[in-house]
């Protein structure tokens, strides 16, 4: 990495957790310079406006997050182990796993309206992660750890929906009481399913 390369990732690795907090709008410039120590004219050499940083940031979210569930999923051995470690994963939205909460939920519902480039990353985000859930209960038919006749694509939507839902009213509330209740029928699903 060039020294210009590497200014430009530290100004998104700090820059994505404030973003992912408090939000693209109320996210200003000078938020980032306080976090990076940098003067506006070093900003604005890497990112010409606060979109282009705000789309890196929302990139940088979702990489991270990623990366963290993968890692979680792939200590699993089963089909049905990978499904259980995703929902766990995501199993404590008032301590999330990244700083701010969830980026898809975050970005999703502030850039629905807003910023159509960010609202396409979080939509393909989002069928990115039902078409895992799909995969993986694919793959567990075909190992015979589930129903051959479950309809995983109507699962996936149902559990995915579920997992967001839940960590919109968990972050509402301040407690993971309603999210307990989203994992316990999840995985009554999940096991009703197996073989």
């Amino acid at each position: 990495m060039t020294k210009g390369e590497e200014t430009k990732q530290f100004i998104i690795e700090k820059a994505a957790p404030i973003f992912n907090t408090k939000g693209i709008a109320a996210t200003a410039m000078s938020d980032i310079m306080e976090a990076t120590k940098l003067s506006k004219g070093s900003m604005y050499v890497h990112f010409e406006n606060k979109d282009v940083l705000a789309c890196a940031a929302v990139d940088h979210n979702m990489k991270i997050l990623g990366n963290k569930l993968q890692a979680e999923m792939s200590k699993s051995k089963t089909a049905k182990g990978e499904l259980f470690a995703y929902i766990d994963f995501f199993s404590n939205p008032v301590t999330p796993p990244i700083i701010g909460g969830c980026p898809l939920l975050n970005f999703g519902t502030e850039a629905d309206d807003t910023n159509p480039v960010i609202k396409e990353k979080i939509n393909n985000a989002i069928k990115l992660n039902q078409q895992l859930i799909q995969t993986i209960i694919n793959r567990g038919i075909s190992n015979k750890e589930f129903n051959p006749d479950w309809n995983y694509a109507e699962f996936a939507t149902i559990m995915f929906a579920m997992m967001e839902g839940g960590h919109l009213i968990s972050r509402m509330s301040g407690n993971n009481d309603k999210m307990k209740i989203i994992i316990n029928s999840l995985k009554a699903m999940i096991e009703e399913n197996s073989i």
